[in-house]
């Protein structure tokens, strides 16, 4: 049940108690007390659900949503290829290729927002990141969790295995 249905039902309660019981004041004293703490509750839902969505990590930190580390996985290129397949309507691996997104090649080492005639959002630009396969990892299971703000619309591959494929293939000439 959530906390605005409860705050509903409870006022519902209050009000019927209120005109049924003919409304005398220990009445409305005891039922505005219960309604007060169901009000309260609404009131702090929105913060409680700010507090529960991960804060954007830091530059150097490479903590995921799902706890996995990179270095648990074993990348699989040719797997990763095929995962690519959807990152490939806005990227290109090809050097100096910049399309909807930028070029990935070399993305391994690079600081973010760096590619040349690329115009990025302030929010990479300013991120202070630098791809390590690490932070790479980290980025690609939910980006706008770990570059608030950027302009890249896709919400990321959930799958440690997928994540690891993708940086594997990225790794490996092409």
């Amino acid at each position: 049940m959530t906390l605005k249905f409860q705050y509903l039902a409870l006022t519902a309660a209050t009000m019927l108690l209120a005109s049924c019981g003919g409304g005398g004041s220990e009445e409305k004293t005891a039922a505005d007390s219960a309604a007060k703490p169901a009000e309260a509750a609404v009131a702090a839902a929105p913060a409680a659900a700010d507090a529960a969505s991960p804060a954007a990590p830091t530059p150097d930190s490479t903590d995921t949503v799902d706890g996995t580390k990179l270095a648990s996985v074993t990348g699989d290129a040719t797997h990763g290829k095929q995962v690519f397949m959807q990152c490939k309507t806005c990227h290109a691996v090809e050097a100096g290729k910049n399309m909807i997104g930028p070029s990935l090649a070399g993305v391994i080492g690079r600081a973010a927002g760096t590619v040349a005639g690329y115009t990025y959002s302030a929010a990479n630009k300013n991120s202070g990141i630098t791809w390590s396969e690490d932070k790479l990892f980290q980025y690609l299971e939910k980006p706008m969790r770990v570059v608030p703000g950027t302009k890249m619309a896709f919400a990321g591959l959930p799958k440690a295995q997928d994540r690891a494929d993708v940086i594997a293939y990225l790794k490996a000439p092409n």
